[in-house]
């Protein structure tokens, strides 16, 4: 990681370049992914079949792309008791805060004049798509699940890369199955969201898609955007750390590589306003990784990352702002006191004993969130993104008329005499 004074002219040069976001986006990735989605519009479940052996390695047929029951029995007596005990912590603290997210129809009633009502209702159906390549994440299945299932979606469907003995990884059966979730395709990759967006022989479509997953699996789900929902267009992790000189180095290292784990282009950041806390946690770092089974993972990730060193922690706060952070952890010695100022960011975990591993996996707020300074105009995953909200307007003769000239007013400036008439035609006499 490298260190950056802002009081230093040379170093204050490289500060854009830290704020840019990383635009998940390619050119080149973008046409392939587009060549993979038409494919499988075209040739269906043949298409899906091609480029399931071409990049996964595995030969799935109308047979076994779906996992079987016996398969999640299977999977259950795989995995260990501690972990069931572990997921269904989890669960209880996702249903806990998101059941809060619940929303409530309202109306306007004037006793026959006029009604006016907004119902929230749930989509028909979603899937959800679950990475399978340098990590495993049943966590992520329970994020997105859970939310769905309080807001009351019907059918919830998984998609996820097997492994090449045609398995689906145990612990991401267990999962799916704990949220009650029993419908999983051993499918990844650019041809699963084109196959529960444009629907294949063994695969019905869904109304939105969501989850995250690599380069090639975001271009596809902006692609299919329009036929189908998306929740974002998701980028690598991101973590930006605020810390003061009474930080803890060894905690803030941590936390670092934590985030760095992910991949490669995982985005991680400290601001502080301790040259000394910077150098500190860049030895903690070396220490830390040594120990660690994706070093090669982290060591690229940081190589991109940087400690910024400011004058005051105000400037530390601007800049955090203007990076808007998916993952922000504030670690100063009154943390409550500089909330109010911090604006963007898509979780924020307040003082040292709070890093960001709680909220991805046993707090119960959702880890799936805003990445690429989308903080900034949206929020991480929730029971909102599962509704729809319909409008129902109800208006009496007496109430269209009282209001038709202003109706009319409006028609007549837009120049939408149509529109007009819809209205005029019902004032005439002798109309019911």
């Amino acid at each position: 990681m490298r260190i950056i004074k802002l009081w230093d002219l040379n170093d204050k040069k490289h500060l854009d370049k830290v704020l840019e976001q990383e635009i998940y986006e390619n050119r080149k990735v973008y046409g392939v992914a587009k060549k993979i989605v038409s494919d499988v519009i075209k040739n269906k479940d043949e298409a899906v079949f091609k480029y399931s052996k071409k990049f996964d390695k595995v030969d799935i047929d109308k047979n076994s792309i779906k996992v079987s029951k016996e398969e999640v029995v299977k999977a259950k007596k795989t995995v260990s008791k501690d972990f069931i005990h572990a997921l269904n912590i989890a669960k209880q603290n996702i249903i806990r805060f998101h059941k809060f997210q619940l929303r409530k129809q309202y109306s306007i009633d004037s006793k026959g004049r006029f009604y006016l009502k907004a119902k929230y209702i749930p989509l028909d159906s979603v899937g959800i798509y679950i990475p399978g390549g340098k990590a495993v994440y049943p966590s992520t299945v329970l994020m997105a699940g859970i939310p769905a299932k309080i807001a009351g979606v019907r059918r919830i469907i998984v998609c996820t890369p097997p492994q090449t003995d045609l398995k689906v990884n145990p612990y991401i059966l267990v999962a799916a199955d704990l949220v009650g979730i029993n419908e999983i395709y051993k499918v990844g990759g650019v041809q699963s969201i084109a196959a529960m967006a444009y629907g294949t022989e063994s695969i019905r479509p869904v109304d939105k898609i969501v989850g995250p997953g690599n380069i090639y699996v975001t271009m596809a789900k902006k692609i299919v955007f329009g036929r189908v929902g998306i929740e974002s267009l998701a980028g690598p992790s991101e973590v930006l750390i605020i810390a003061d000189k009474y930080a803890n180095a060894n905690f803030i290292a941590a936390d670092l590589l934590s985030q760095a784990e992910h991949d490669e282009n995982a985005n991680c950041l400290l601001i502080t306003d301790s040259l000394i806390l910077g150098y500190k946690v860049l030895k903690c770092i070396n220490e830390q990784k040594k120990y660690l089974k994706r070093k090669e993972i982290v060591e690229k990730s940081l190589s991109k990352g940087c400690i910024i060193v400011v004058k005051k922690l105000e400037e530390g706060i601007e800049i955090c702002n203007m990076k808007a952070p998916e993952h922000l952890q504030v670690m100063v010695e009154k943390p409550f006191a500089i909330l109010s100022k911090i604006k963007n960011a898509g979780t924020i975990f307040i003082g040292r004993y709070s890093p960001t591993t709680v909220g991805d996996y046993i707090a119960g707020v959702n880890h799936i969130l805003p990445t690429g300074g989308s903080s900034r105009f949206s929020s991480s995953l929730g029971v909102d993104d599962f509704v729809k909200r319909v409008n129902y307007v109800y208006y009496s003769k007496d109430t269209l008329n009282s209001l038709s000239k202003d109706i009319l007013e409006l028609t007549k400036v837009e120049g939408l005499d149509a529109h007009g008439n819809s209205i005029t035609i019902r004032l005439s006499k002798g109309s019911k």
